[in-house]
């Protein structure tokens, strides 16, 4: 080794720790972004998902999924809101409803619905090109450690695919619901409106 390489040695270190501790700073600050969205969303009653998460956090959805803290923390979010519901304050009342909210509404559900099948679509293209490239590099028990968690990943995004269908589907009878409470009151309406007599 010559004298000028055996110099540039701590000055790649140098840079390599940089660049470490700008990663995990980085990490960090994505970490404490999920992390008060998830707080967030449960406190305000909004229903939670990774996807969402990521979106409002904006952070992707391999990070909440692979970032053990926010991962365990969306998870416990979803498993709360699924066992005791969402706080009753944050549910719009019966008197609140409109057909423009619940339109509003369902034009979220749908976007959350295609941003989920992207994610899906995205993480099947991942899977597809790095399983080939991690086979030379990992043992047996890597591989089906890995495929696991893949296969985790992807169970958790068919459930919150058939949430959003669910959340859509209820979203659409409220508003056939709604539209035929209004054109019965119209109907209503114009009766008392005749019976009135004229002076």
């Amino acid at each position: 080794m010559t004298r000028s390489a055996s110099h540039d040695i701590p000055g790649r270190e140098a840079r390599v720790q940089r660049l470490r501790a700008a990663r995990a700073q980085d990490s960090a600050a994505k970490t404490s972004r999920a992390l008060d969205v998830v707080r967030d969303l449960l406190t305000s009653g909004q229903r939670i998902t990774c996807a969402r998460v990521a979106r409002e956090a904006s952070v992707s959805t391999w990070f909440v999924y692979n970032q053990p803290q926010v991962r365990d923390a969306v998870q416990t979010a979803m498993h709360e809101q699924r066992d005791h519901g969402r706080p009753a304050a944050a549910v719009p009342g019966s008197k609140q409803v409109t057909p423009a909210g619940l339109h509003t509404e369902l034009a979220l559900a749908r976007d959350e619905i295609k941003d989920l099948k992207k994610e899906r679509d995205r993480l099947r293209e991942r899977v597809r090109l790095s399983l080939g490239a991690e086979l030379d590099d990992v043992d047996r028990r890597q591989l089906v450690e890995r495929i696991q968690h893949l296969e985790q990943q992807n169970t958790g995004l068919k459930r919150e695919l058939s949430e959003a269908r669910d959340h859509l589907i209820a979203v659409e009878h409220r508003l056939r619901e709604s539209e035929d409470d209004l054109t019965a009151a119209r109907t209503s309406l114009r009766r008392a409106m005749r019976a009135v007599p004229s002076k």
